[in-house]
């Protein structure tokens, strides 16, 4: 056998590519008992409180919703997504633990190892992560709207797929919690600590809204609709108060804090040590 015939055996070395990255990301996220576990808990928490919701309902009710100092009143709509809070709790605990978890057991050093660039790791994350619990809870919110129309059978704020705004609704509201994800992955890789960015990612969602109420009325009016669950519940209510964001200055915003976050995760990804 010859020298140049040796040489032609031998296995091509082996290269990091993107769709590799995503492919590992993706083995890692369904081998893991908690993801799948983590994900059904978010999809019943937003059915089941929305159908709740909708069977409870009396006239005069207010909608749910994070705090503040005012809520709309209530619509079909804002009934079947009364659980979106809670869910959104569950996918982003689920993005913390996908990332800040491999600092919690080491495992980041060997994923490293084999991707020593470093950032297409965060970005499988994320690739991984935010479509899937886009579509899980987008269908949630499908069912919660399903199940809990028969319970208002009747009522003045009933409502049907085909009715204006409904199904952009329903679609924002998954849009939001897959971005709620990818939010939480960024927190775990930013502070490297599950129970620090678990800690953050419920302050700035429910807490940060509540303290801001504490504000001056102009400060708060002016603040107010750009805090990230604010901005977020623009994207799937039904229908604006008259101090909130549009649907797309809403979503703009949000994907704004979740790209921001993003950045300085990137950041510290590529200029720190593990």
């Amino acid at each position: 056998m010859t020298v140049t015939s040796i040489a032609l055996a031998r296995p091509a070395p082996y290269k990091v590519t993107g769709r590799r990255v995503l492919r590992s990301e993706w083995a890692k996220f369904w081998s893991l008992r908690s993801s799948w576990i983590t994900l059904a808990v978010a999809v019943f928490l937003l059915v089941l409180f929305g159908t709740i919701a909708s069977y409870t309902y009396s006239a005069g009710a207010t909608a749910g919703g994070p705090p503040g100092r005012s809520s709309g009143e209530s619509d079909a709509v804002s009934l079947a997504l009364t659980g979106v809070t809670f869910a959104s709790l569950a996918v982003g605990v689920l993005g913390v633990l996908l990332s800040a978890g491999e600092y919690s057991t080491g495992m980041i050093r060997s994923t490293l190892t084999a991707v020593p660039r470093r950032l297409p790791v965060l970005w499988a994350k994320a690739a991984v992560l935010g479509p899937i619990a886009l579509v899980l809870t987008m269908l949630g919110a499908l069912a919660a709207f399903g199940l809990g129309s028969p319970g208002l059978d009747g009522e003045k704020i009933s409502l049907s797929l085909g009715d204006d705004g409904v199904l952009r609704s329903l679609a924002g509201a998954g849009l939001y919690l897959g971005l709620v994800a990818v939010f939480g992955v960024a927190l775990g890789v930013l502070l490297r600590n599950s129970a620090g960015a678990i800690a953050s990612l419920v302050g700035i969602l429910l807490i940060l809204p509540g303290l801001a109420s504490l504000l001056p009325d102009s400060w708060y009016d002016t603040l107010s609709p750009y805090f990230p669950s604010n901005a977020g519940q623009a994207v799937y209510a039904l229908h604006q108060s008259s101090d909130a964001l549009s649907p797309g200055a809403g979503i703009a915003v949000f994907a704004g804090w979740v790209a921001l976050t993003l950045a300085g995760a990137a950041y510290r990804l590529a200029r720190t040590d593990v």
